[in-house]
């Protein structure tokens, strides 16, 4: 089990992890994380895919275990495979699949077969749990999943998207829709959280539709908890491709690189809480060495603008940076971070709540202050040239510290109108 208790335990600190320390996976493969949403005509990632297993002729077998409608799933996904050059079958091994049996599928000979001659392994979107639960019931990796490893360690690529991204690590979100439930404490082995695949070696957890869903507020926790360095999370319709050390994002969205290796916490305050946390921005081509947390620029990005706010030219576009009302909000904690490096301000501050709390929850005040400054060696490269304003941060600094959130958060200015008032208004 992953011995967690009831709620978050909030570990004393967590010491610094040396480069020679980083324990990432070392098989001949490659995963491909991918944030979820990710469009059937986004080229550069399903090529991409397709050109890791071998290009032309590769060999993919899909797991739609996830999905709702495994066979509608798995087609959808043969066909942009196999239209990137990639030849394509599903292994129907799924629990809303009508008639199967998973506990004999996972053990079929047919299915063992089909994945020991693939080059490449999709997983489609839809409830994590059910892919743990088919392939690992109990914690106990099945020959399905084993032959999915040895695809993985003799050189293949592991693909998958939202749920199948989700399984990558050695832990995984169960199922914590609720960002801010996580980061009040509620982290409970077998609910929120489970064993995952561990695709990707112990100190990197991998999350998705990141940034959209303000994930970060519960990966946070959720690092702190589990004693992992790293964190990384992937947005929607964008791929994060993980080698060894090395991590290279492709598609729009990017990703979010959250370092803990020499973070701290103070157990006095009773919530979460964290400091001397780094963030890094990933942006289209760009790459991250997780040895030395080395952030290189794609090639646009590295021929536009390179910021360095230490820099005697510094010239910050922007004059101020907003307090951030909603740091969890659709891309908030990047765009706060793009704001900070940009601007002549040393620190952003945002706030974590929620607005809609229940009267009988003790914890309801419980809110958090997200603090970004810059360190010594923050620095970013913006580019306009792809079509579109981009930036890509390295090394901002992230503390998080408890607040009580004032009840109500807000009063009318002056007492709004009631269906009376308005009727009797000339």
């Amino acid at each position: 089990a992953l011995l967690l208790a009831a709620t978050v335990a909030i570990a004393p600190g967590l010491a610094p992890v040396q480069a020679s320390e980083l324990r990432v996976d070392g098989a001949a493969g490659q995963v491909v994380a991918i944030g979820g949403a990710l469009r059937y005509d986004n080229d550069p990632v399903w090529s991409r895919i397709v050109a890791l297993a071998g290009g032309e002729g590769s060999r993919f077998v899909v797991l739609a275990t996830a999905a709702a409608n495994p066979e509608q799933s798995a087609a959808r996904v043969i066909e942009a495979l196999q239209r990137h050059g990639a030849s394509a079958v599903h292994v129907a091994v799924a629990p809303r699949i009508a008639g199967i049996d998973v506990a004999q599928a996972v053990r079929d000979p047919l299915w063992l077969e089909r994945v020991e001659a693939a080059t490449g392994v999709y997983f489609t979107g839809g409830a994590q749990e059910r892919i743990v639960d088919t392939l690992q019931p109990g914690g106990r990796a099945t020959p399905l999943l084993e032959a999915i490893r040895d695809v993985h360690r003799g050189g293949g690529v592991i693909a998958g998207t939202s749920a199948g991204a989700a399984i990558l690590s050695r832990t995984m979100f169960r199922d914590a829709i609720d960002v801010m439930a996580v980061m009040r404490g509620t982290l409970r082995d077998g609910t929120e959280v489970d064993r995952g695949l561990d695709l990707v070696g112990p100190d990197l957890f991998v999350d998705q539709h990141f940034l959209r869903r303000g994930r970060i507020g519960r990966m946070l926790p959720l690092l702190q908890s589990c004693g992992y360095a790293f964190g990384l999370g992937v947005e929607e319709n964008s791929a994060a491709i993980i080698s060894g050390h090395a991590v290279e994002v492709i598609g729009p969205g990017g990703a979010l690189f959250v370092d803990l290796s020499g973070a701290t916490t103070d157990r006095s305050l009773g919530a979460f809480n964290l400091q001397g946390g780094q963030l890094s921005f990933l942006g289209d081509g760009d790459r991250l060495d997780l040895r030395t947390r080395r952030l290189t620029p794609s090639a646009h990005k590295a021929a536009g603008a390179f910021i360095d706010p230490r820099a005697p030219d510094f010239r910050p576009e922007f004059p101020d940076a907003p307090f951030v009302m909603d740091v969890l909000g659709d891309g908030a904690i990047v765009r706060a971070m793009s704001n900070l490096l940009d601007s002549p301000l040393d620190e952003v501050r945002g706030l974590a709540f929620d607005a809609r709390f229940a009267p009988e929850d003790p914890q309801r005040a419980l809110g958090f202050e997200f603090r970004l400054y810059k360190g010594p060696d923050t620095v970013g490269w913006y580019s306009d040239s792809q079509g579109g304003e981009a930036y890509s941060v390295a090394g901002v600094r992230l503390d998080v510290m408890p607040v009580r959130v004032a009840e109500p958060l807000y009063r009318y200015w002056t007492q709004p109108p009631t269906r009376e008032t308005r009727k009797a208004a000339p």
